[in-house]
């Protein structure tokens, strides 16, 4: 019984919250037609014992079946992870009562994606990484596409569906390149299989080290691979849009460092170079595209973009300070982005989605507190002081410049210049642009409301009081090298 406890206890946080997923499903198929049933705060109750469960395994390092490990960096990335599942989980419930969407099934695939985001990031084997990408892909799709009479969302679920495809070709065909290198997929081993093969590269090694990459910039949203990003950012129900903008990412860096900074540190020679010039173009096309955006949600994904090539930025370093600033940055943008499209999910209507620029247009008269909070998520987006995103920028910058990468921190400060020009867009629209006849806005709920002041609150406390946190981080990442 013991052992079967101990080979269990890494994946409690995760069983937690699949245990609910179940429910919210079981609880779908037994509610009468029309029937409401409490199933947002039955997922809200297995993130809280996701929570609880990660609390107390801080500092074990516990083990499941080898596969899965309970270090602190894995148990970090969790707790975003349950941050972003519980504002998803309040920003989703207007969007579900306006539009009639099946709340078990919408539940149910928002809390498997988690679960399997917590599984992405805490486990040691490409095998079981690779099953979880899976799972939380599918889920995803199936939420991009949920609004299923709106032929915009479901052309965004075909895309998203189509290239996620492929890029899990790339990453299975990197699987098996790895296992034919090194006859293992444990990161363990791998690392130290090709620290003692030779001292130049392989090209085999060095194939299933780009397949791999090529997997993970899909994810990341980096380029070339970010084509899908404004179509399915644009076509999914605002709430999924910050879920995806953030859980997913959180996720996939995850094991994208856990991987790269691991199992191919003794190549990361031979690697740094590439994503070095992935991370420069990501920063300028997500800027520069995202300037001539008119889409409030297409200009997001553009930002989303930008903010993967600051992540890249901080990948590369590969120092003290960039380990620790991927964490960091990776909490501060969760929080400001699901804030923002928050938002966003609250304005929409059934007349109208309120996703243009032009639409933020006298928000300040109708909706002051609203406008407010969205100028915080904007200028911390932006990178303005005292607020998380110009302290994560901050120390990505840093790790650049004590890495050496010099012209790398520099076109991160001037992209991050040009990208501050259309998040003060809608700023001005919304404090500055008289408008005659100003929309009409929805009321905002209670609980929506309250953990828009939550973000907000996050926001300005890592933004003032960042020593705690960052020290979290930079002693998390240490636990996987």
């Amino acid at each position: 019984m013991n052992f079967t406890f101990s080979s269990l206890i890494a994946i409690v946080p995760m069983c937690c919250v699949a245990a609910t997923g179940i429910a919210a499903m079981v609880a779908e198929a037994f509610r009468e037609p029309g029937e409401r049933m409490p199933i947002g705060p039955l997922g809200a109750i297995g993130l809280v014992g996701a929570a609880i469960a990660s609390a107390a395994l801080w500092n074990s390092n516990a083990t499941s079946f080898g596969v899965v490990v309970a270090d602190n960096f894995g148990l970090f990335i969790t707790w975003i992870l349950i941050v972003v599942g519980l504002l998803s989980l309040v920003f989703s419930g207007p969007t579900i009562e306006r539009e009639g969407l099946p709340q078990g099934e919408y539940y149910a695939l928002m809390l498997f994606a988690i679960a399997a985001m917590m599984l992405m990031a805490t486990a040691t084997d490409l095998l079981v990484i690779f099953l979880a990408l899976e799972v939380l892909s599918l889920a995803v799709y199936v939420l991009t596409g949920i609004r299923r009479d709106q032929p915009r969302a479901t052309e965004a679920a075909f895309k998203y569906f189509l290239l996620g495809g492929f890029s899990s070709a790339f990453f299975l065909y990197g699987i098996a390149f790895t296992y034919g290198v090194t006859g293992s997929t444990r990161l363990d081993r791998i690392g130290s299989l090709i620290a003692a093969q030779s001292t130049a590269p392989t090209p085999m090694q060095l194939l299933a080290v780009g397949l791999l990459l090529v997997g993970f910039a899909f994810k990341v949203s980096a380029v070339p691979f970010q084509m899908w990003t404004p179509d399915a950012y644009e076509g999914a129900p605002p709430a999924v849009t910050g879920f995806m903008s953030t859980g997913v990412k959180a996720a996939a860096f995850g094991a994208f460092v856990r991987v790269f900074l691991s199992a191919f540190e003794p190549l990361r020679g031979e690697w740094s170079s590439l994503v070095w010039v992935i991370a420069a173009a990501t920063m300028i096309l997500g800027a520069v595209v995202g300037v001539v955006q008119s889409n409030v949600k297409r200009m997001l994904a553009y930002s989303s973009i930008a903010h993967a090539g600051f992540l890249l930025v901080a990948l590369v370093s590969a120092n003290d300070v960039g380990k620790g600033a991927v964490l960091f940055y990776l909490l501060a943008y969760a929080v400001a982005n699901l804030g923002a499209f928050g938002i966003i999910t609250l304005l929409d209507t059934a007349e109208s989605p309120h996703d243009r620029v032009s639409d933020y247009a006298g928000l300040w008269t109708g909706h002051p507190a609203l406008a407010a909070m969205m100028t915080v998520f904007l200028l911390s987006l932006g990178g303005f002081p005292p607020l998380a995103g110009f302290i994560a920028k901050w120390y990505v910058f840093s790790a650049a410049i004590k890495a050496g990468y010099y012209w790398l921190a520099i076109i991160g400060v001037l992209t991050s210049v040009v990208s501050v020009f259309f998040y003060l867009r809608i700023v001005i629209m919304m404090y500055m642009t008289p408008t005659d006849s100003p929309a009409r806005f929805p009321p905002v709920p209670r609980l929506a409301g309250a953990a828009l002041v939550v973000s907000a609150i996050l926001v300005f406390y890592l933004g003032i009081l960042p020593t705690r946190v960052l020290d979290w981080a930079a002693a998390s990442i240490g636990t996987i090298f």
